[in-house]
């Protein structure tokens, strides 16, 4: 891995209240979140976990998933994304009693949350994504007996090169074809080691690699929508917009106006509805993009 690069990202973080019985929304971008008093219910990839004050838990990209309460819950969430990560984590990833163990990671973000009076800078919200990807990544090396200490998973080689190649080229039309003969390997040995190592196909890694690239660009400039599509490798504007919602659920220009206001200490409401539960686009049916369709 580049150890250049982050290896989490993050742009937003607020406090939520849900009411007693909400069952919550089906969604499907990354998340994370932090249950600060009640009990609330994470439903995803098939399977509920009840999740009590003081666990936390993370999501990744493409997974649909809900959150409910019977009760009633008060939560802490991130956007929190795993950008490059040598652990295939679980998704979702569940870890028990967060605050008891990373108590002090837990208390810095409820007191200055990225939206909100304290409104932190963009370098703030770098150094949280990564101590929350550090506390998530440290307790599920814990839970699962690799303990800290010792080898780490190995990415595989041949994914790394990959890996490295579709981040240094984003916007080149690749095929999974191609990635595949850039390492000498079957387009299907070639799957089988990204579902492996990242628990993930190749196009779906183009896709989230593709997609920090747009966030990165979005966030950064003021460059027009249809520029930053063909920048990251896709044919058209709306081509690009319809990725870009499927795995965020909000279009590209409404996710920059969001991105732009919660650094602006006199928006701090407008993070409120990134929450993503009252956006309209949000409703529409999510549909995932392949490589082979060229979002490119």
């Amino acid at each position: 891995m580049n150890q250049d690069r982050p290896s989490w990202e993050m742009t937003f973080a607020y406090q939520e209240q849900l009411a007693a019985g909400s069952a919550g929304e089906d969604v499907r971008f990354a998340g994370w979140l932090l249950v600060d008093d009640g009990t609330a219910v994470l439903t995803a990839a098939g399977q509920s976990h009840l999740l009590r004050a003081g666990d936390a838990a993370l999501v990744g990209m493409q997974v649909r998933h809900r959150v409910s309460t019977r009760d009633g819950a008060a939560l802490t969430r991130a956007d929190l994304r795993a950008v490059e990560v040598g652990y295939p984590l679980a998704n979702p990833l569940v870890v028990r009693d967060f605050v008891g163990r990373h108590g002090g990671v837990a208390e810095l973000v409820r007191r200055c949350p990225l939206a909100g009076p304290c409104s932190p800078s963009a370098l703030f919200a770098s150094g949280y994504a990564s101590l929350l990807g550090a506390a998530m990544t440290a307790s599920w090396l814990e839970d699962t007996g690799r303990g800290t200490e010792g080898p780490a998973p190995v990415l595989d080689p041949a994914v790394a090169r990959v890996m490295n190649a579709l981040v240094a080229e984003p916007g080149r039309p690749w095929s999974v074809e191609a990635m595949a003969e850039s390492v000498h390997l079957s387009r299907s040995a070639l799957g089988e080691r990204f579902r492996r190592s990242l628990g993930q196909s190749p196009s779906e890694a183009l896709r989230d690699v593709r997609m920090r690239a747009a966030r990165h660009l979005l966030a950064g400039g003021d460059r027009p929508v249809e520029q930053v599509a063909y920048a990251v490798g896709y044919g058209s504007g709306a081509a690009f917009s319809r990725a870009f919602t499927a795995t965020h659920g909000t279009g590209p220009q409404a996710w920059r106006e969001d991105a732009s206001a919660a650094r602006d200490p006199e928006r701090p409401e407008a993070r409120r509805r990134d929450g993503r539960g009252d956006r309209a686009d949000e409703e529409h049916q999510l549909d995932p993009v392949l490589v082979e369709d060229r979002a490119s």
